[in-house]
């Protein structure tokens, strides 16, 4: 009777807690990939369970804008790509907030084609750049400001790397997750990589925006949500992704496991995730220095108004908590 009634109070306990589980729409910028892995992995781990959360993943792809809908109010939280479209959520007085970044690196590059003299970040201003209309108006401002590439060489990219793999003394921009893969298979070479954000590009990317007014009546609810998405890419990254990644190609049929396993080892080749401030601080680190630096170095590249506010895009008081140190491989 003892056993029958701790198992029938342990059963209640774990219905209330199910009951009581927060409700949370998430929104991703794009269809679902690897770069989404972690906020996958803890849907389908359990993790946003364990943390009181029912969450629904939201994909984007190119007729969603889940960015709209956060602002307004059909999502708690949304998938931001960087920095940039936080700081214009300031300066559009949006209420949106960043809470945490779990890429520390942006994971945009250009890249080039092997043995013809473009191997070298210095080689590369002279080049043909193949570059799409927002790169142009913003992180090729900063390539301009910074290195001295120039808009004259600059070729529309339509996403078809069919033009940079027949210009040899070409470069492309890209994410270091996706293009790549499609020259190597398409072209046949394995192009040069130039990761912005080894150069100077100190943005973060893959970022979790909510609102100011979700912060304020809904602190809780972030706090979890942050702490279970940055558990999730710690699994992703280092246990047993399998069901993330069936979760993926369920929601974007189109992915294969091909370029699922290509990304992830750019993830981690690259330290998209897990590097520099992270190693001390958990995924998902930020810090004022770094914000301040990249937004100085906009100003300065003329793609972000001077004397805009913005500390307003972000906080730190959701992260830098250390969680999820004690899951990475020693």
């Amino acid at each position: 009777m003892k056993r029958t009634g701790a198992f029938l109070f342990a059963s209640l306990i774990l219905a209330t807690t199910a009951n009581a589980a927060d409700k949370v729409s998430f929104g991703t910028n794009w269809l679902a990939e690897a770069e989404h892995g972690g906020y996958y992995q803890a849907l389908v781990d359990g993790t946003y369970e364990k943390y009181g959360l029912d969450v629904t993943i939201v994909p984007g792809g190119p007729q969603a804008n889940n960015g709209l809908l956060l602002a307004a109010g059909k999502l708690e939280f949304y998938m931001g790509g960087n920095l940039l479209l936080a700081f214009d959520a300031v300066d559009q007085d949006l209420g949106i907030v960043v809470v945490a970044a779990h890429f520390q690196k942006d994971p945009q590059m250009v890249m080039s084609h092997p043995g013809v003299g473009l191997h070298k970040w210095e080689d590369l201003p002279q080049a043909t750049a193949f570059i799409g209309k927002e790169g142009l108006a913003s992180f090729y401002r900063w390539m301009e400001t910074s290195y001295g590439f120039k808009e004259e060489n600059v070729k529309p990219y339509t996403f078809n790397p069919a033009p940079f793999i027949a210009d040899t003394h070409s470069i492309q921009q890209g994410y270091v997750t996706s293009e790549p893969f499609a020259v190597e298979r398409e072209g046949h070479f394995k192009p040069n990589i130039f990761l912005f954000a080894d150069h100077g590009y100190g943005t973060y990317a893959t970022t979790i925006e909510t609102r100011a007014d979700v912060i304020e009546k809904r602190k809780d609810v972030v706090q979890r949500f942050v702490d279970a998405s940055t558990i999730g890419w710690y699994h992703y990254l280092y246990g047993d992704n399998t069901k993330a990644n069936e979760r993926i190609k369920r929601d974007n049929p189109e992915m294969t496991d091909e370029q699922i396993a290509f990304s992830i080892a750019k993830m981690k080749e690259y330290g998209l995730v897990d590097s520099g401030d992270t190693l001390k601080h958990g995924v998902g680190a930020m810090t004022d220095e770094r914000v301040k630096s990249f937004y100085d170095e906009m100003v300065k590249a003329g793609v972000v108004k001077a004397g805009l506010d913005y500390k307003k895009a972000y906080t730190l008081e959701f992260v830098n908590k250390g969680v999820g140190l004690d899951l990475r491989p020693k």
